[in-house]
């Protein structure tokens, strides 16, 4: 399949109007949020994400498949990405950003809160966690406003949360992380980017930026691994892993508009390969990666651009275009089991793409879909 363009109806979507109090963000199963699973879903049918709410409030909301809502719970502040609580506990996280003050500790099946865990004095999050494959463990990715450092905060689950250590990423803007299938070794997205509260979303040192790719042991906090994109302003936001231990990395491009770097790399041979595809669907990425999602059944990988308002899905071993689709506003990627992705967009749309069909429109609902599936 090749550049299948899939158009979907803004204003059909504005006349839907909300229902059931629900009127933002959502994500389904983020394989990026606990061990990866064998097959992609798990033989589960609930997906969870962050919601926003006509009213002005935020809150967190699970569905079915059919795009059932099962529950809404309440929260403070807009929530990013969340993840799944392994080793039977059943328990899903979401976590606050822009800045993030706090992360909510859910029931997976009725919504009640269980926690709301602060940051520590001066830290914020950044609106990802991924749990050790036992549920024991939290590791969060973090930053030290006031100077600017990045830290991965690791957290005892099986001790109300408690803060029980730091380790330092000797580095700049932390954003993504994931579990490497080895189950030892943390995956880390480290943008380079500098804001601060104090200044909204402003991107403070452009010029200077040293994002990378970073493989820590989440025992001991030390850094295996620094892998440098090839531009310095190719910031290292997301990453992903198959289940062989490939490991891919997206990129948001904080340079001139007018260029059209690659924006997706494979860890390989001790370096960042990157992948850049024809000038057209370069263009329609819009310099912006917003979740990068490797299949845990096969050797496809997707990724998707809510600014260009296209998703691809590429060969992992090789980086072949496989296909090119249309979604305005679409942001989270979510791999389905049988081999396909799911795809959200901020206008509520769930679709599934492949590489063998036309993509599919799996559930339109009145909500605003944030940036991941978990």
């Amino acid at each position: 399949m090749h550049s299948r363009g899939f158009r979907l109806n803004r204003r059909r979507f504005l006349m839907t109007g909300v229902a059931g109090g629900l009127s933002a963000t959502l994500s389904a199963t983020l394989s990026g949020c606990s061990l990866l699973p064998r097959k992609a879903d798990n033989g589960l049918a609930q997906y969870t994400g962050a919601v926003g709410l006509a009213d002005g409030s935020f809150g967190v909301a699970s569905i079915d498949r059919t795009g059932q809502v099962l529950w809404q719970s309440a929260v403070d502040s807009r929530c990013h990405s969340g993840c799944n609580r392994p080793g039977g506990v059943a328990e899903v996280l979401f976590f606050e950003r822009r800045p993030g003050w706090s992360f909510y500790v859910l029931d997976q099946a009725t919504g009640k809160r269980h926690h709301r865990v602060k940051a520590a004095p001066g830290e914020h999050f950044v609106g990802h966690g991924v749990f050790s494959p036992d549920g024991r463990w939290l590791y969060a990715t973090a930053s030290r406003y006031d100077q600017g450092e990045g830290i991965i905060a690791v957290y005892d689950a099986g001790n109300q949360f408690k803060r029980v250590n730091t380790f330092e990423l000797n580095g700049i803007g932390p954003h993504e992380l994931t579990l490497h299938p080895d189950g030892e070794t943390l995956i880390i997205g480290l943008g380079g980017i500098l804001t601060h509260p104090d200044y909204d979303r402003i991107k403070l040192n452009l010029d200077t930026m040293k994002p990378s790719l970073i493989l820590m042991n989440r025992n001991t906090g030390a850094i295996a691994g620094r892998f440098n994109p090839s531009h310095h302003q190719q910031s290292t936001r997301h990453v992903s892993v198959n289940s062989e231990g490939r490991v891919y990395a997206a990129y948001q491009y904080q340079g001139p508009l007018y260029e059209s770097p690659p924006l997706l790399a494979r860890l390989q041979d001790g370096k960042l390969q990157e992948i850049r595809f024809d000038d057209e669907t370069q263009k329609g990425l819009g310099n912006y990666i917003a979740s990068v999602a490797a299949h845990p059944e096969n050797d496809l990988v997707a990724a998707a651009s809510p600014i260009g308002g296209h998703a691809v899905i590429f060969q992992g071993s090789t980086g072949e275009l496989l296909a090119n689709v249309a979604i305005p506003d679409c942001a989270g990627v979510h791999a389905l089991g049988g081999g396909d992705f799911m795809v959200s967009s901020g206008r509520g749309k769930l679709v599934r793409i492949s590489v063998n069909q036309q993509p599919r429109e799996l559930a339109s609902l009145p909500v605003q879909w944030d940036h991941h599936l978990v």
